[in-house]
């Protein structure tokens, strides 16, 4: 393994564990934020600030190479109340690092670290701390405002934690390795009225459980059973009583594909069921699908390099090349649809601290795992921008 001359576990343990205690959501990550800026100040990197509202790159060159890479981390935390008991427990109410990000900056900051004092490289690395993660929104935000016209890069990396999976193993595979997510919202209008006489309304409730059956005949019978597909209704609602008929039924879920061919399919089906079951029926309903995460996509070249690194830190034993694909979904896709890259997974432990799953409000980052993630990144700038 990489023996990180500065950026120590210690350090960035209690880097970790400061922005665990002070979590912030979505675009509101102002202390993370300016957290971030100082520590890559103090290292020398220049700084960008203020992209896609408040997102940041920090810029290290060295050498006189044109070629590029960019590194990412993700800075948001998640609406939920922390329930540990640890000494670092979050201090802002109902807000909490329950998937990790705190450990994903606090890698990236300590390969910024490293690179930057002690970094044996012929080119340009770019470190990218993203807000809004969690709402897909943060990548596309930066993307727009320009992130790599103005910091023109050959590649783009992402890394994140995995519970479950043996600490500090590395895991990836070319192709799609998440799903993208859609939600979907359908609201069906019938007419109400008392429970005693069904034959004078049109009663919702009906039509939404034959709405509810059909979805389900979506992926068995519109998709190829050779690619992957789910669709979930999550929530049944209806505005009726204990003898009340209602008169609306609102059903809302998503759904999660590899593949974009996929998504229109499933996006068309829905909106066809929905309207031929309503109209069956003489209800009105409205439906909404919106793509919220597109499928994360690596790129055949650049996940080769991210497992030839992974392999030269840890060795074959500790490296998965070929992982199967994930249905959770990550909006680092959004940047691979326009820049190509890999997205791997770092172990995060079976059975230790961190062993819940991720968005568990007992959940923490596994600190063990800080020099693994640390050093993949210093591994894989020193190998892709090596000198000549």
């Amino acid at each position: 393994m990489t023996t990180l001359q500065k950026a120590s576990k210690d350090q960035m343990q209690g880097w970790r564990r400061h922005l665990h205690q002070h979590p912030e959501t979505e675009f509101a990550v102002f202390d993370t934020a300016a957290f971030v800026i100082k520590k890559l100040t103090e290292f020398g990197i220049i700084v960008h600030e203020g992209i896609g509202q408040i997102g940041i790159v920090g810029q290290l060159t060295k050498g006189t190479s044109t070629n590029a890479v960019g590194l990412r981390a993700d800075m948001d935390a998640l609406a939920i109340q922390e329930l540990n008991d640890f000494s670092y427990k979050s201090v802002n109410n109902g807000h909490m690092h329950a998937c990790g990000h705190d450990g994903h900056t606090s890698m990236l900051l300590g390969a910024a670290q490293e690179l930057a004092e002690h970094g044996e490289f012929d080119g340009t690395v770019y470190f990218i701390f993203q807000p809004d993660e969690e709402h897909g929104a943060g990548a596309q935000a930066m993307i727009d405002d320009g992130l790599f016209e103005r910091f023109p890069m050959q590649a783009v990396y992402g890394m994140h934690n995995m519970p479950g999976m043996t600490a500090g193993h590395i895991s990836m595979n070319s192709g799609g390795v998440m799903a993208s997510e859609d939600n979907f919202k359908i609201v069906i209008k019938g007419r109400g009225g008392h429970a005693s006489q069904p034959h004078h309304h049109i009663d919702p409730l009906v039509i939404g459980a034959e709405i509810l059956l059909g979805l389900q005949t979506i992926v068995s019978r519109s998709i190829n059973p050779e690619q992957q597909a789910v669709v979930s209704a999550t929530e049944f609602v209806t505005d009726g009583a204990v003898n009340v008929i209602p008169s609306t039924v609102t059903i809302t879920g998503d759904c999660r594909s590899f593949s974009e061919e996929v998504q229109d399919t499933m996006e068309a089906r829905m909106g066809q069921l929905v309207a031929g079951i309503c109209h069956a029926h003489g209800a009105q309903h409205e439906y909404t699908y919106e793509r919220v995460f597109w499928a994360t996509i690596n790129s055949v070249k650049e996940t080769l390099a991210a497992g030839q690194a992974a392999v030269s830190l840890l060795g074959e034993e500790c490296v998965d090349l070929a992982c199967r694909p994930k249905t959770i979904s990550e909006d680092f896709s959004s940047m691979l649809r326009v820049k190509k890259g890999c997205y791997v997974f770092l172990g995060n432990g079976i059975d230790s601290e961190g062993g819940c799953m991720l968005h568990n409000p007992h959940y923490d980052f596994n600190d063990d795992i800080l020099e693994t993630g640390a050093g993949y990144w210093v591994t894989l700038v020193q190998q892709e921008l090596a000198p000549c």
